[in-house]
């Protein structure tokens, strides 16, 4: 574990931190008079996470060693490693509660550059420091820079003071104005460009790039006024705002993900300082607003990058994100979604099936076809060797019929224990649920975890080896990742071939806030590959048939400008649906306050004329049945 912990401010550590207000830790700061000076100190390592790996200065510190000074003009101090004494400043925080505990300490008097911060991070480990905010300070200790997550996460380091000892000289004190986070002040550009190498080295330029106007400002007091939210509220008690309100928003409120080169500069994650018992910290929709200011330190985590430490926070405003309900399909029309459950298991609760059951029937109006991801065998997490999940199914369809749904049949294959990826021992794999009184499915025998299904007959004739089958399972592609599952139905007297998908996870890619830029997508490679897999078996169904009904559906952990989607529709096989969506409309999922695709409905090529809905139920809330929001394609058979 890393010495440091990101802003959680859980329910947990309340207490404490109420403890800590009790004490004049947070209080505002009192009108008081100045007391005697007082000495404290903090001796506690700066952890396991290697500091500033590769830099040490060795020139030594000036005379009068100011916090400019240490912060330099690039991300790294040019005091890295060594010890300083007696650097001024007025303490604007204190973070009291958790493994990572310190304060920040702000200079009052900033030099004229605008490159180098005036605050630091005073790292005081498991220990409660002995000051409040607005003590004017004297602290000596170790410039160290700590990296989140470890050097290896490619993440932007913090420079902090560490083993330091400090003098209170006076309290009361005023605290520095924070300074304004608005469209005016953030750059549109967002970084510089390093051919994938370190941006550690360049000196910043903050009135250029979005991530070196924030690194220019580390540890100093910011703030956002009348700030909407593009990120709601996790259950860590933080979510994400916008400081630049007319710039790329979607047609419910959030910030639009729409290429690699605009990952919208404005956003700021927000934690809190406060205790919640003091001051609850709100629960905020997209599209709401923290009305009035929210200000504090600006922070860096290996969570979301930067961060507001939240000392006052806005009133939530707000602004009534309706949950989406999609129409019903006609009597001619087929209606297939595509819905990642999110680890659903017997061991998740029972809420969460009448959940994704009542938003199955109501806001979906009830798929003929359901092409499932995420769902785990039948006792979920435990790595028991049990790989069935037909207790899983069982109880979704029960919940379903239960809310006034059809009667969904299901059917699956079995992964080889512990070979799919994911929540280790949960075994999640791909499946479809069908509404027998309007589709049925064509079994046929042969298909388990590792036949790969094949394309047989021509024409009209044209059907699968196996079906349910899974596509090309034995390609390295899909090592310790979910196989696609094909199946054939009827409807109308009509095949339709549908293949559910769970591409690789973007796990382990460098993030946008990397100090690599730009930053390394190393997950892609597996998608790429699991794409031109799909690519494969559908140009085979095609070749056979032109006029196969075919549809792709599923998480495929990636972008519609991405190379796996460009690779999954090469050759002009499939029509992606989400570029049918106005542009506004272009999301179903909502990750560091950017609103982006996963999730597709791709057709083959004939089947111009679809009618495709992603339904808005989860990925703006901060209640979730699950982190992405379905989606529903609905085709007319005399349109084809």
């Amino acid at each position: 574990m890393s010495h440091r912990s990101p802003l959680r401010g859980p329910t947990a550590v309340a207490a404490l931190a109420a403890a800590a207000l009790a004490a004049g830790l947070l209080a505002a700061p009192p009108a008081a008079s100045a007391p005697a000076p007082s000495v404290n100190a903090a001796l506690a390592p700066a952890g396991p996470a290697a500091p500033f790996p590769g830099h040490r200065s060795e020139a030594p510190p000036p005379a009068r060693t100011r916090i400019h000074d240490i912060q330099g003009r690039t991300r790294i101090s040019p005091l890295a490693g060594q010890r300083v004494t007696g650097v001024p400043g007025t303490v604007t925080a204190v973070r009291a509660f958790g493994s990572a505990r310190g304060f920040w300490v702000q200079d009052p008097r900033p030099d004229r550059d605008p490159a180098t911060s005036e605050a630091i991070f005073v790292f005081t480990g498991s220990a409660t420091p002995a000051v409040a905010a607005g003590d004017s300070v004297l602290v000596s200790g170790t410039v160290t820079e700590y990296y989140p997550g470890g050097a290896a996460a490619g993440l932007q380091s913090v420079t902090e003071l560490t083993r330091a000892e400090w003098t209170v000289e006076s309290s009361g004190n005023p605290l520095p104005a924070a300074v304004p986070l608005r469209p005016s002040t953030i750059p549109d550009r967002y970084a510089p460009d390093a051919k994938g190498g370190s941006i550690e080295g360049l000196r910043l330029r903050p009135n250029r790039y979005a991530l070196d106007r924030y690194e220019s400002l580390e540890g100093m007091r910011v703030g956002v006024r009348d700030a909407p939210v593009v990120g709601a509220t996790n259950s860590h008690h933080e979510l994400w705002v916008t400081a630049e309100p007319g710039h790329a928003r979607t047609a419910r409120g959030g910030a639009l993900y729409s290429s690699y080169r605009d990952p919208n500069s404005g956003r700021v994650k927000i934690g809190s300082l406060l205790p919640l018992a003091q001051r609850p910290f709100p629960a905020a929709n997209v599209g709401d607003e923290l009305t009035g200011t929210t200000a504090g330190p600006l922070d860096y985590d290996n969570f979301g990058g930067y961060t507001i430490a939240a000392t006052e926070l806005g009133a939530r405003t707000d602004r009534r994100l309706a949950r989406e309900k999609t129409r019903p399909q006609a009597a001619d029309e087929l209606a297939v979604a595509t819905y990642n459950v999110e680890n659903l298991s017997p061991k998740t609760s029972p809420a969460k099936f009448e959940r994704l059951a009542e938003a199955l029937v109501d806001r979906l109006a009830a798929p003929d076809i359901v092409a499932l991801e995420e769902v785990q065998d039948d006792d979920g997490p435990a790595d028991s060797g049990h790989v069935g999940a037909g207790r899983t199914l069982e109880q979704l369809t029960d919940a379903i019929a239960a809310a006034g749904g059809p009667r969904y049949e299901w059917r699956q294959i079995d992964p080889v224990d512990g070979q799919d990826g994911g929540q280790p021992g949960g075994n999640i794999r791909n499946a479809f649920l069908f509404n027998p009184e309007r589709v049925s499915f064509t079994d046929t025998p042969g298909g388990d975890s590792t036949t790969p299904v094949k394309v047989v007959g021509r024409g009209g004739a044209t059907a699968l080896s196996a079906s349910p089958g899974r596509v090309a399972p034995a390609d390295p592609a899909w090592r310790d990742s979910r196989k696609p599952l094909a199946g054939q139905f009827s409807f109308r007297g009509r095949p339709v071939f549908v293949v559910a998908n769970h591409f690789n996870s973007k796990g382990g890619d460098q993030g946008v806030d990397s100090r690599f830029q730009p930053p390394a997508r190393t997950s892609e490679t597996r998608r790429l590959g699991q794409a031109r897999a799909v690519n494969a078996f559908v140009k085979e169904l095609v070749a056979a048939d032109p006029r196969a009904d075919v549809i792709v559906a599923g998480d495929l952990n990636d972008y519609q400008f991405s190379p796996a989607l460009k690779a999954l529709t090469a050759g002009g096989v499939l029509t992606d649906q989400v570029g049918r969506l106005p542009k506004k409309e272009r999301y179903g999922y909502v990750y560091q306050g950017n609103s982006q695709v996963l999730d597709h409905m791709l057709t083959s090529r004939h089947l111009r004329r679809t009618d495709y809905d992603i339904v808005h139920i989860n990925a703006e809330f901060a209640d979730q049945a699950s982190d992405h929001d379905p989606q529903v394609l609905r085709l007319r058979v005399r349109d084809r």
